[in-house]
């Protein structure tokens, strides 16, 4: 299959979420081959502490610097920085306060604990700070260091209050740095550049989390991307047969006499394999047509989605690429 123009032209930030469970890290990170792919350079980001960005790749735990983790297909490089808010605060202090001694200082007191606990608005600010400035950084060239950046950010959940900066710290800071620099990183987050994607898969609580999710960044003004909907499996039934079994109307005899002739049951076998077999099939035609229905739901938001298929061996390196390529070939990088 030949790979299409991306649907995300001129978006530099790539901001991934998705409840729990959903594969949201998996899917930044392929997101992230997928658009180094040809030559580019791309750096994944990840803002929750938990190495999640080591674990996919095989790698020790990622330190709080940027770092080559991938070749991606066709040529292309994929970087990797794990953001520490400690020591985002120990830059922040030092870019605007001339202060990064005195800041490990107050590392040591606990104080920039207690104060991204009183104001976690603050904590939100110097994560997304650091990953808006890669965004916008320029080599001594005058070309941008990066052709994109990826983040794989906090759950749905808290994805919205994440990237509304300049509203989580008005009660912060009226005026000076800490609001100029809100200020920087909204006006990066709400512009064309940046596209949130929603993780999800086809069952009723993450396809719910993701409506509500794309309802209230759009409600904030903040721009709702593309839906990746994760392990998606081909059904193994035709329309038809699905049909008959969800209506009660699946034939057991007629499947019965099939396995005879099939010569996978015999005599009174038949009848109590083929009564099995029809339950696992009304079962599998049941929860198809609420992945049907669960997939309406989702086109009611009128965003592109893209399939990514269930990998029968689990998330590995190889399985990764799939993943990466199956984005590129629906134009999603």
């Amino acid at each position: 299959m030949e790979s299409r123009d991306t649907d995300w032209d001129g978006v530099r930030l790539h901001v991934v979420t998705g409840k729990g469970g959903t594969g949201k890290t998996t899917v930044a990170a392929a997101l992230a081959l997928a658009l180094a792919s040809g030559g580019r350079k791309v750096l994944l980001v990840e803002v929750e502490g938990r190495q999640g960005i080591a674990q996919i790749f095989d790698l020790p735990p990622l330190p709080y610097e940027e770092r080559k983790i991938a070749v991606a297909p066709s040529g292309g490089d994929v970087y990797a920085l794990s953001v520490d808010p400690e020591e985002a605060m120990l830059e922040y202090m030092e870019m605007f306060y001339g202060m990064r001694r005195a800041g490990r200082a107050l590392t040591k007191m606990g104080v920039v604990d207690f104060a991204t606990t009183v104001a976690p608005g603050f904590r939100d600010v110097l994560v997304t700070g650091k990953t808006t400035e890669a965004v916008r950084r320029r080599g001594k060239n005058g070309k941008r260091v990066y052709d994109a950046v990826v983040l794989d950010a906090p759950p749905t959940g808290r994805i919205t209050r994440f990237l509304n900066v300049t509203q989580e710290v008005a009660g912060l800071a009226k005026v000076g740095p800490i609001k100029n620099h809100s200020d920087l990183v909204s006006g990066v987050v709400k512009s064309p550049e940046t596209a949130v994607h929603f993780v999800t898969l086809l069952e009723e609580m993450p396809v719910q989390e993701t409506l509500d999710g794309v309802a209230e960044l759009r409600e904030a003004g903040l721009p709702a991307g593309g839906v990746f909907i994760n392990m998606v499996q081909e059904s193994q039934l035709p329309r038809t047969a699905l049909d008959k079994a969800v209506k009660g109307r699946f034939d057991v005899a007629e499947l019965a006499l099939g396995l005879k002739a099939a010569g996978l049951a015999d005599g009174t076998d038949a009848a109590s394999v083929a009564e099995a077999l029809a339950d696992e099939v009304v079962e599998y035609a049941r929860r198809a047509a609420l992945e049907h229905d669960e997939r309406a739901s989702l086109a009611e938001v009128a965003l592109p989605s893209y399939d990514l298929p269930l990998l029968a061996d689990g998330v590995d390196l190889a399985g990764l690429y799939e993943l990466a390529e199956s984005i590129r070939t629906q134009g999603a990088a």
